[in-house]
């Protein structure tokens, strides 16, 4: 007591229930007397002002933690409690002590069965969370309680942690406990960006009715269009009507994400709620820690304006920039230093002019509320109501231009708008034809084209769409939604320049370091009536070395989550490339007793190494089952190993025209041709925002390596609200050698417009040349002289060459008016198309339609113009329903190619390339393995005087052999000469790839290597290579052009309702092409019940079989 001390202990808060954050007991903070100054004479402002406490609450904010505390009950029977509940949180540092959980945010009758309830618990600073103990005091007439989960949010830790449960407190189940200690789920836990302290004191002015009863909020931003999220100040009625008096300052203490070093501006509004709503503001301080905390700085924004309904200009949200900065720093010697300044260079007050232009079309015009939002790289105006037009009194009407003022701090360059309305009115429905807006001060002027309806019976049914700069190039990934967009960024070539550290927001969790490839992931959920869980997937992919890729994550869209009872899910992620994959990781987050999962099937497909793993697990995932653990490892050495095709990352970027109506609805298709065959036809994939008028869109394809790429076809469907589309041009970029390639078509599909066509052909053009010649084709069909020969339906073709196909063609317009009658010939022209080439195959048919269409084709003539040259295609056969083997589709080969008999013997041209990994001296020997024979040994003796394998050279060789059909592997062997003497150390070569040709039909074998093979005296010791690319020559396709009869047994399931009275296609794909989709149809009988097996034939050209597809209108 010598030495008098007095601690201040400020607090300025409520302990109430109903008042405040809810809280019952507060830690205080002691302060030194020094710290609390008398309030200078000059210092302005009304209510609590004078109080010299209340300049301590943002320090105090500062030194506090603010948690969130979410608690989950069970939806169980009886799950819900009538106990007073407590918490205790657990930090490295201290604990909070006992906290009764009392006022919850979201009901007020809390802990019921299958609810949520949010509290708020304020400590000092705890360290770093680890621990919850959760319970009650068993009072009440239903005390048990079942927890599922229980989450603290700390914000100014930038760290939301979950703590897994699961379990009963509750006397008379489980274990009777009534308090339980969780642990938190590192794999639950999320990061971001910690929130500051801002202390926001608004100021009503002094006029009549200046206060007002609505609830205030605000946004404050900083540079480069950071901001924080749209916060209501008043957390109840209550302080609603306490607070935003006349002639008042209300101070707010809050903690929201920081906005950086520099505040730009502050949006502040209010909802128009309340008996007034106006409000009249004199101006806004915000006052907030300097980064050092070693003082403050207060900025001022200016107001003196309106935010009613009734007054001024009848808006209720204005954009303040700050007009000067008050900053007091203590100093080293314990000074306190304050300066005062004001704010260079403030962004200006704009008036932007919005102009929106209705669209001429039936039922374009709206009655419903719309509301704008405008972007610009300084950010943007917020939500903005369209209330008042300034040239119109009924807004928004059919083929009508409407002007809007909006008033915000200056956006910058202005790229992007958000178009919504409420869906209200009886006439809601909208159709937006474009959208002008134009900066008053500079008279810069935007466009925007839109074409699009605003409404859920049109198009895509939505409400709310986003619209781009006419001019604008930059990055859309705002346009992303699900985990599959997101992937596709971080394949992109933009990724590239960009450091991987400085990724915030969603796309944190996806970008990686290293080398990224696609996968694809299916997994299948047991049958077993626990076998679901709600738990978020991951994988770790492994490959040799233990390189291990980050954790991926199998997430779906958004509004799923979970696996349930035998369903099969598949997911599209990306991740390092780790090489050849030798284990796969997979797990969940889970971590209470329930979140168990059975896997039954995990399936992995590599597309750009064309390898598919499939692995039966049959194993549980789950703290309570089988070994107890949620995360497994699997050696693929016990999975089963499919090729699938080696797959090449594209990176597809498509202009559309800039033309009126020039975006589409339909559904786009692709098929590609190359060099090296041709793609199935694949579905480009839409999104949200593609294909629109004078827009360009990149997305990542995986394409077959069949460059280079000599034509590309595309194909709409016609379908949808706007079904037809202006293409401009298509570019394709390797993304492993950045290879070029473009298309360029500009013109219409659509069955209206331009050449009236739905699908188009575009040649490949690379460094400027075109891959392929244009030519015209002149079709001749002959139909048989026999009986009921002709047919009155109509009729369609397909030409193949070595080029590739045709595509569709119909026969429509011959010069016989009645075409294909009886022993007439009719001539067909197709002008304008790409040369396929030599010709190896037509595919005929018919639709089956009219009184007569049975049809007896004799033959059909090609002839290639500019190449004056005719290809006889000879049929003799019916293609009826009723006639022959019933078949409507037939394939037929080319009459002007001769079928060869099978090779004995015949010469390979062997090409190998030495690498820079070692060279040598020695002689290398080489068997092939063929499908038919199996070669001798080929040895390659290296002398002094003819050097081979060298480093960084090549070396070709021929050799005569029996036929060995196609190569599948090759066997080399590094071999000493003899009475060499070796050394003890190792010498290896380094073969980086091998090339062999089969020279009589030109067929080419590829095989990566890329190995070092040490150098041995025995012949046992040597490398075998699989094949990794066949180029088959258009001779060698031709030889297997010969008719052959499919037999497809189809058998149906035995299980519960697994037949089918729908229609049912196949469509067998080989080597030598596919037989497109037929129909497996028979007369009087009933296909495809359950339990039954189904025998069809199928006549075609030789295929060699690698797989079929099957397909059903209905569930089957």
């Amino acid at each position: 007591m010598n030495n008098e001390i007095t601690y201040y202990f400020p607090c300025q808060r409520w302990l109430a229930v109903e008042e405040d954050d809810g809280q019952l007991s507060r830690e205080l903070l002691p302060v030194d007397e020094s710290y609390v100054l008398p309030p200078s004479e000059d210092e302005e402002g009304g209510g609590d002002d004078n109080n010299p406490l209340d300049h301590l609450a943002l320090e105090q904010k500062d030194k506090s933690t603010t948690f969130s505390v979410t608690i989950k009950t069970g939806d169980k029977k009886n799950a819900g409690t009538d106990a007073n509940v407590f918490i205790t949180l657990f930090g490295t540092q201290d604990d909070t002590g006992m906290t009764l959980l009392k006022s919850s945010k979201t009901n007020s009758d809390k802990f019921e069965r299958d609810s949520i309830e949010i509290f708020t618990v304020e400590t000092l600073d705890l360290g770093d969370l680890w621990k919850v103990r959760i319970g009650h005091d068993n009072t009440g007439k239903a005390p048990g309680w079942f927890v599922d989960w229980v989450e603290v949010d700390a914000p100014s830790l930038g760290r939301c942690m979950t703590f897994p449960c699961g379990r009963w407190l509750a006397k008379n189940e489980d274990d009777g406990a009534i308090v339980r200690d969780l642990f938190h789920a590192d794999l639950q836990t999320r990061l971001y960006t910690p929130f500051v302290p801002y202390e926001i004191t608004l100021y009503t002015s002094d006029v009549f009715a200046a206060g007002t009863d609505a609830n205030i909020f605000i946004i404050i931003y900083g540079c480069d269009a950071v901001c924080t999220q749209q916060k209501y100040l008043c957390t109840n009625k209550r302080e609603q009507k306490l607070f935003f008096e006349r002639k008042s300052a209300s101070r707010f203490i809050m903690e929201l994400e920081d906005v950086g070093e520099i505040i730009e501006k502050i949006r502040i509004g209010h909802d128009n709620t309340g008996m007034n709503p106006g409000w009249h503001c004199s101006h806004v301080d915000i006052r907030r820690l300097l980064p050092d905390k070693d003082g403050t700085e207060t900025l001022t924004f200016p107001c003196d304006r309106w935010l009613a309904t009734s007054e001024d200009d009848k808006k209720t949200i204005r954009e303040l920039v700050p007009y000067d900065i008050f900053t007091e720093k203590y100093m080293k010697d314990g000074s306190l230093r304050q300066v005062y300044k004001e704010v260079e260079e403030p962004l200006d007050i704009v008036l932007y002019s919005v102009q929106i232009f209705t669209g001429n079309v039936p039922g374009a015009g709206t009655d419903a509320k719309v509301y704008i939002t405008v972007y610009g790289d300084l950010g943007d105006t917020g939500e903005r109501y369209l209330g008042k037009s300034e040239n119109r009194t009924n807004k928004f009407e059919r083929g009508t231009a409407d002007t809007f003022i909006i008033e915000a701090a200056d956006l910058g360059v202005i790229y992007k708008i958000k178009l919504r309305h409420d869906n209200t009115k009886w006439c809601a429905d909208w159709y937006v034809e474009k959208v002008e807006i134009w900066n008053d001060t500079n008279e810069d002027e935007f466009l925007f084209l839109c074409g699009r309806w605003l409404s859920l019976k049109k198009e895509d049914g939505r409400l709310e769409r986003l619209f781009y700069e006419k001019e604008y190039t930059g990055d859309r990934s705002s346009n992303c939604s699900s985990p599959a967009d997101f992937w596709e960024i971080t394949l992109s070539s933009k990724m590239a320049d960009i450091d991987i550290a400085t990724v915030t927001g969603p796309m944190a969790d996806y970008v990686q370091e290293g080398p990224v490839i696609p996968y694809c992931v299916s997994v299948t959920t047991g049958k077993h009536k626990d076998a679901a869980t709600d738990s978020r997937a991951f994988i770790f992919l492994i490959g040799e070395d233990d390189e291990r890729s980050n954790r991926i994550w199998l997430d779906y869209p958004r509004g799923k989550k979970g696996f349930s009872c035998g369903s099969v899910e598949e997911f599209y992620v990306a991740g390092l490339d780790v090489g050849v994959i030798k284990k796969i990781e997979l797990g969940h987050d889970g971590a209470s007793p329930e979140s168990c999962w059975l896997v039954e099937e995990l399936c992995l497909a590599v597309p750009t190494q064309g390898t598919k793993y499939t692995l039966r697990c049959n194993c549980w995932l789950a703290k309570d089952r089988g070994d107890g653990v949620t995360s497994r490892v699997f050696d693929l050495l016990d999975a089963m190993v499919v090729n699938i095709g080696v797959k090449v990352l594209y990176e597809m970027t498509v202009w559309t025209g800039d033309v009126v109506g020039g975006g589409t609805d339909s559904n786009i298709f692709m098929t590609l041709y190359g060099i090296n065959g041709s793609t199935e036809e694949v579905q480009l994939d839409k999104k949200k925002a593609r294909f629109e008028r004078e827009q360009n869109d990149t997305f990542i394809m995986e394409i077959l390596d069949i460059a280079p790429f000599t034509k590309m076809r595309i194909r709409i469907d016609g379908l949808g609200s706007r079904p037809e589309w202006f293409l401009e041009r298509i570019l394709l970029k390797n993304m492993n050698t950045g290879d070029l390639t473009m298309f360029y078509y500009g013109d219409w599909l659509s069955q209206r417009k331009g050449k009236k066509t739905l699908v188009c052909e575009m040649c490949a053009v690379i460094d400027g040349e075109e891959m392929m010649e244009w030519t015209s084709y002149t079709v001749s069909v002959k139909t048989s002289d026999i009986l009921g020969a002709g047919t009155d339906a109509n009729v369609f073709i397909i030409i193949f060459g070595e080029n590739g196909d045709s595509g569709t063609l119909a026969l429509k317009q011959s010069a016989n008016w009645n075409k294909f009658e009886r022993n007439s010939t009719d001539t067909f022209n197709f002008s304008d198309m790409l040369s396929l080439g030599h010709l190896c195959k037509l595919r005929v048919w018919h639709d089956n339609k009219g009184i007569f269409p049975g049809w007896h084709l004799s033959y059909v003539d090609v002839k290639d113009n500019s190449r004056d040259e005719t290809f006889r295609f000879q049929c003799d056969c019916w293609l009826s329903k009723n006639e022959g083997d019933r078949q409507t589709v037939r394939d037929f080969a080319c009459a002007n190619n001769e079928i060869h008999d099978e090779l004995e013997e015949t010469t390979y041209e062997i090409v190998i390339e030495t690498g820079n990994g070692g060279e040598t001296r020695e002689n290398v020997w080489l068997i092939l393995e063929g499908r038919k024979n199996r070669s001798k040994e080929f040895l390659v003796e290296n002398s002094s005087r003819q050097r081979a394998f060298r480093k960084g050279t090549t070396d070709t060789f021929e050799f005569d052999s029996v036929y060995l059909g196609d190569i599948a592997s090759l066997c080399v062997g590094h071999l000493a000469r003899e009475d060499r003497f070796i050394p003890k150390r190792e010498l290896v070569w380094h073969v980086k790839t091998i090339t062999i040709t089969e020279m009589e039909y030109g067929n080419v074998y590829f095989f990566n290597c890329d190995c070092l093979i040490p150098l041995k005296r025995k012949r046992k010791y040597f490398k075998v290579f699989e094949v990794t690319k066949t180029t088959e020559s258009f001779a060698s396709k031709v030889q297997s052009l010969v008719l052959v009869k499919y037999e497809v047994i189809v058998t149906t399931g035995y299980e519960p309702g697994a037949g089918t009275d729908a229609n049912v296609f196949v469509t067998i794909f080989g080597a030598n092409g596919d037989t497109g989709k037929r129909e497996l149809k028979q007369k009087m009988r009933n296909l495809f019940e359950r339990g039954s097996t189904d025998r069809f034939f199928l006549e075609t050209l030789e295929l060699a079989v690698t797989r079929l597809r099957l397909a059903a209108r209905r569930g089957w």
